[in-house]
């Protein structure tokens, strides 16, 4: 495959997972990021980029998941996983589960604190 083609290099049958898993893993990173600096600078603008950036990180986790399952099929044809394998997959899913927890122990703070409007941070000082 030559490496300047970009139609065989995107349209390749694995190459979509490789791509997308780096967006839950920045926007999660990015998102405790704002959260620790939000709650040290006591800014509640922070607080909603930490928000939005852990909802785009849990939502990004569906497309990386199903692509990291096409991947398995194409290129293993779906044979039984072990050793390394089977490892990237638990510990893929732990990682997902642990992003959407995050997300949605964000989501119950906001909901709950209501001294503040509904597009505003919640943080509770």
């Amino acid at each position: 495959m030559n490496p300047f083609d970009l139609k065989s290099a995107l349209l390749a049958k694995h190459a979509q997972h490789v791509v997308l898993i780096h967006f839950p893993i920045a926007l999660f990173i990015a998102g405790v990021a704002f959260d620790l600096i939000a709650r040290w600078t006591k800014r509640h603008g922070l607080a909603d980029a930490a928000y939005y950036n852990l909802l785009l990180a849990a939502i990004s986790t569906a497309p990386v998941v199903a692509t990291g399952i096409l991947a398995w099929q194409f290129a293993l044809e779906g044979q039984k996983l072990k050793g390394i394998l089977l490892m990237h997959l638990v510990l893929a899913c732990a990682a997902t589960a642990m992003i959407w927890l995050v997300w949605w122990i964000h989501f119950q703070g906001r909901r709950r604190d209501k001294s503040y409007p509904a597009t505003t941070s919640r943080l509770n000082y």
